[in-house]
């Protein structure tokens, strides 16, 4: 074999090690942004079966404010049956939004605010909350280190050739952003 030839097969190899060694860090990425997400899954599966316990406790204090409490169950079930972590944060966005009208409602009666149950029910969601919050960072934290690995160059040639899309961070829906009013 002629220098050239060994040359070439060399170069060839190199290629090829680079190439594999890009897909298998895409790879890795991607795969670490399906467990971000599968965690943010988690706190949102606690919040899910917490919910029904709480609207369960309203609904004997606020027996005619149905709607609030209805649109907590109907934002709840659309979240848990969600297809896509796209239609999972869109619905969870929407429930968010129905449980802080819920606990508005509840500052409506004294008694409920000091029944211990409905405390402890608060308390937890508090919690769960918190968790989600984290969860949602982790995701969004290894998403971006994900998508942009798939833009930099050169790993985005791996990462065009083998299908290798960006994702979707979990971001605060418009209507969330707005800040509450207390009113007294």
């Amino acid at each position: 074999m002629n220098p050239i030839t060994i040359g070439i097969i060399v170069l060839i190899l190199l290629l090829l090690v680079w190439g594999v060694s890009m897909y298998n860090r895409l790879v890795s990425f991607s795969v670490r942004v399906d467990n971000g997400w599968a965690q943010v899954d988690v706190q949102l599966k606690k919040r899910f079966d917490l919910i029904p316990n709480l609207v369960e406790t309203v609904k004997g204090y606020a027996a005619h404010e149905k709607t609030t409490l209805e649109e907590v169950t109907k934002w709840r079930g659309a979240a848990m049956s969600a297809k896509t972590p796209e239609e999972a944060m869109e619905n969870n966005a929407k429930l968010s939004r129905a449980i802080v009208n819920l606990f508005a409602t509840a500052e409506q009666y004294p008694d409920l605010k000091a029944n211990q149950n409905f405390l402890d029910l608060q308390a937890q969601l508090k919690d769960i909350e918190t968790k989600i919050a984290m969860a949602r960072q982790f995701y969004n934290d290894t998403a971006m280190k994900y998508n942009e690995y798939v833009l930099h160059f050169p790993s985005n040639l791996i990462a065009s050739m083998f299908h290798f899309g960006r994702k979707k961070y979990f971001e605060i829906a418009e209507a969330d952003k707005a800040v509450p009013q207390v009113k007294f």
